[in-house]
């Protein structure tokens, strides 16, 4: 049997990013990311950082086979593209 990793599950936790960032980077206008959004067409994927990376997050949003990486601290301010 492998080695058991530990995982320490946490409530919601609310982080905004800019979203004209992000429709940048897939490609699109701002209203239209927004559309696809409501519509649920992006997908995202929210990490958290542990050890070193404690307090930043990676997001990272699918679209129409692009993505766009983001980390961001807990108020949402970019760190890293």
């Amino acid at each position: 049997m492998g080695r058991t990793i530990p995982l320490e599950l946490a409530g919601p936790q609310e982080i905004e990013v800019d979203g004209a960032l992000v429709a940048r980077g897939l490609g699109l206008p701002p209203a239209e990311f927004q559309r696809l959004m409501d519509d649920r067409k992006v997908t995202v994927l929210c990490e958290r950082g542990i050890g070193e990376d404690a307090g930043l997050y990676r997001a990272t949003f699918y679209y129409d086979g692009r993505r766009v990486r983001l980390v961001v601290d807990a108020d949402g301010n970019v760190v890293h593209r």
